[in-house]
C-alpha cells in the first residue's frame, strides 16, 4: 500500500517557480538551501497558510467572522493537507503577566498541584485540617510512656482577668488551666493583670502514652475539640523529662493556626493565580514590580535649585499651576526655592517626590492677579501629572514621566505576585513562586524527588506525573537554564519557539503538520541531540513536521530532505533536490 502523501502543483508563492513537489505524510522532513532562496515560501507561506486557512473555512460561519479572511496561497492545487500549526522564531507574548510557566501551561498543574497538596504554614509551623481519629492516632505515635496533657485553647493573647471563663470551666467539671505556661488549680482564686496579654488553656486531661488509653484519648480529643473551637494542643513530656514545661504541639479540625488564631480558607487552585482578585497581591495587582521614580533621572543636576530646574520632569517653573504648588510647599515646609537641591533636607526631597498627607494652604493667582486661597494635600510628581481630567492631561505627558520612572519589586509581595495567603501555602518548604522560580531542571529535579504516600499518592500521581513529562520536554529542547517565572516578553524569538515546540508535545495532538523555523539556531551540539530527539517524537504521535533548517544534523536526522534554490531570490525557487538525505546529497545539493 502506497504511503500517504502531501501532493503539491504549481506552487508561485513570492519566488516560487511553478513548484510542483510531493512529501510524505508522518514523516520528519527539512528544507534547507540558501538565505533567500524560497525555503520559507514553500513551507510557511504555501503548505502552513493553505492547512490553516482549509481548517478555518470548515468551520462555521458564526465562528469564522471572527477570524477573518485568510490569504490563499498562489498555488495550483494542494492534497493530502491536515490542519497546519506554524511554530515561527517570534516574541511568545507581549503581555506582562505571561511566564514561561503559563505559556507552557505548567502553572495551571502547579496551581492544583499546591491547592490539592500543599500545607499553610503560620508562626512557623504548618497549619491543617485533621478530623478527631487522625489526631488521635497521630498522639498514639508519640513513644510509649510519653506524658501528655489534653489542653483547649481558649484565649490567645487577649488581656482581661477572664473571671468569667474559670466560673465556666468549673462549672463544666474541669480542674485546671493552663494560664501562660503555668498550670493553675481551678479550686483556688487566679488572679490576672487585665491590662496584659495572655494565653488561657483548659486542662482537660493528662495521660501516658499506652495502647490501652485509645478510648480515653478520643472522648478526650473530641472534648478538647469541642471547647477549644475546633483546635486542641498536646503538651507532650518525653519519658525521661520530669522537670521541664515540656513541647507543645498544635492540632486544628480547621484551617486556622492554632498559635496566633488566624484563619484560612480552604486553599482552591483560584489562590494561586496572580490574574485572579482571589490569589494576586493587592498592591502590585500580580505583576510583581511598582513604578518608582528614579530619584538620579528625575534630579540629574543636584546643584540647581528647584526655580533653576533641577526637578527634570518639571523644569524651570513656567505654569501658574506649578509656580503656586511650589510657594505653597515652600512655605508650609519651610524651604526656599533659591536653595540648591543638594543642600535641601532629605524630608523636604520626600515630600516633594512622593507628597504628603498634611493640609497645606495653596494661593493661586489668576491671570488677572487675583488671589484664590485654599487647603489641600500634595501628593507628589506622579500625582501632579495625573491630575488633570481624571488621567494624564495630555498622552505626550505620560510618555515624558516615563523616562524617569523604573519598575522595582513590589514592596509588599517581594516581586512573588501573590497575596499573603497564597504563599503561605508550601510543599516542601517552598510556595508555589519560590518553586517557579528555580530554573526548569531544579524544578525537575523537585518533581523527581518527590514521593507520594497514602491518600496523597491518590491525589497527587497523576499532577506530579503530567509535570515532570512537561519540564522535561522543556529540557529536551535546551532550556534548563530558564526559569518559570521568566517574564514571557524577554524570551528570544528560538527561546520562544523552542517553548511552543514542548508546549505541542505536551498537547498531545495526532494528524497535525506542524511547520518551524530553524529551531536549533543557538542550540549547544548536546541540546541539538535533544531537539532532534523531541522532533521525532512529535512524528511518532502521528503528525508530518516540516523544518526550514541549515544545520547539517538535523538534514541528516530527516526523513526526507528538500534543497530549494539554486540561488537566493530571482535565482532560486526551484527544487534542487528532493529525497533522503543520501539521495540528496548524491544528487550534490
Amino acid at each position: 500500500m502506497d504511503e500517504p502523501q502531501i501532493i503539491i502543483q504549481g506552487a508561485r508563492e513570492h519566488n516560487l517557480r511553478n513548484v510542483s513537489l510531493s512529501l510524505p505524510r508522518d514523516k520528519l522532513i527539512v528544507i534547507t538551501g540558501v538565505s533567500g532562496s524560497g525555503k520559507s515560501s514553500l513551507a510557511f507561506d504555501t503548505i502552513y497558510a493553505e492547512g490553516q486557512r482549509r481548517y478555518i473555512e470548515s468551520l462555521s460561519t458564526s465562528a469564522r467572522q471572527y477570524v477573518g479572511q485568510l490569504h490563499r496561497p498562489d498555488v495550483d492545487r494542494i492534497e493530502g493537507l491536515s490542519p497546519a500549526i506554524a511554530i515561527q522564531q517570534k516574541a511568545t507574548d507581549a503581555n506582562p503577566r505571561s511566564t514561561v510557566a503559563t505559556v507552557t501551561e505548567i502553572y495551571d498543574y502547579l496551581r492544583v498541584f499546591f491547592a490539592r497538596l500543599g500545607a499553610i504554614e503560620c508562626c512557623g509551623r504548618p497549619v491543617g485540617r485533621q478530623s478527631a481519629s487522625e489526631i488521635v492516632q497521630r498522639i498514639l505515635e508519640l513513644p510509649p510512656r510519653t506524658r501528655l496533657q489534653i489542653l483547649a485553647p481558649l484565649a490567645r493573647q487577649r488581656r482581661g482577668e477572664f473571671k468569667d471563663v474559670f466560673d465556666d470551666a468549673r462549672k463544666a467539671g474541669f480542674v485546671r488551666v493552663r494560664v501562660n505556661g503555668e498550670v493553675l488549680d481551678l479550686s483556688g482564686s487566679i488572679e490576672l493583670d487585665r491590662q496584659r496579654r495572655h494565653d488561657l488553656e483548659i486542662v482537660v486531661d493528662r495521660l501516658v502514652v499506652k495502647p490501652e488509653i485509645a478510648s480515653r484519648l478520643a472522648d478526650s480529643v473530641e472534648l478538647a475539640l469541642r471547647h477549644g473551637e475546633g483546635n486542641l494542643i498536646v503538651n507532650v513530656f518525653p519519658a525521661d523529662d520530669q522537670a521541664g514545661t515540656g513541647e507543645d504541639i498544635y492540632y486544628s479540625r480547621e484551617f486556622a493556626c492554632p498559635r496566633c488564631g488566624t484563619s484560612y480558607a480552604e486553599p482552591s487552585p483560584q489562590l494561586f493565580s496572580f490574574n485572579s482578585v482571589q490569589g494576586m497581591c493587592g498592591t502590585c495587582h500580580g505583576l510583581g514590580v511598582r513604578s518608582a521614580l528614579d530619584e538620579k533621572l528625575v534630579v540629574p543636576q543636584p546643584e540647581l535649585s528647584l526655580n533653576e530646574g533641577a526637578v527634570a520632569p518639571w523644569g524651570k517653573p513656567s505654569t501658574l499651576r506649578l509656580k503656586h504648588l511650589l510657594k505653597g510647599l515652600a512655605g508650609h515646609f519651610g524651604f526656599s526655592l533659591d536653595s540648591p537641591w543638594q543642600d535641601l533636607s532629605a524630608a523636604v526631597h520626600e515630600v516633594i517626590l512622593y507628597g504628603s498627607p498634611e493640609r497645606i494652604k495653596f494661593t493661586y493667582v489668576s491671570h488677572r492677579g487675583r488671589n484664590h486661597p485654599y487647603f489641600d494635600t500634595y501628593g507628589g510628581l506622579l500625582n501632579y501629572f495625573a491630575q488633570g481630567n481624571g488621567g494624564f492631561k495630555a498622552i505626550d505627558e505620560e510618555h515624558h514621566l516615563n523616562r524617569f520612572i523604573r519598575l522595582v519589586p513590589c514592596p509588599d509581595c517581594g516581586g512573588q505576585r501573590l497575596n499573603p495567603e497564597a504563599r503561605k501555602v508550601k510543599v516542601g518548604g517552598l510556595n508555589i513562586s519560590d518553586l517557579c522560580a528555580l530554573t526548569i531542571d531544579q524544578a525537575a529535579a523537585f518533581f523527581d524527588g518527590i514521593v507520594l504516600r497514602g491518600q496523597q499518592a491518590l491525589i497527587g500521581d497523576e499532577l506530579v506525573r503530567e509535570l515532570r513529562g512537561r519540564l522535561n520536554f522543556l529540557l529536551d529542547v535546551g532550556l534548563h537554564y530558564l526559569t518559570l517565572d521568566r517574564g514571557a516578553p524577554t524570551l528570544s524569538g528560538g527561546e520562544g519557539q523552542r517553548i511552543r515546540l514542548a508546549s505541542q508535545i505536551g498537547a498531545g495532538l495526532v494528524g497535525v503538520t506542524y511547520v518551524l523555523d530553524e529551531p536549533s539556531i543557538g542550540l549547544h551540539h548536546r541540546d541539538n541531540k535533544h531537539l532532534l530527539s523531541t522532533l521525532e517524537r512529535l512524528r511518532d504521535l502521528g503528525n508530518t513536521v516540516i523544518v526550514v533548517e541549515h544545520d547539517e544534523e538535523t538534514m541528516r536526522a530527516a526523513d526526507f530532505l528538500v534543497d530549494i534554490g539554486p540561488g537566493p531570490g530571482r535565482l532560486g525557487g526551484e527544487v534542487v533536490a528532493a529525497g533522503t538525505a543520501r539521495e540528496v546529497s548524491q544528487h550534490g545539493g
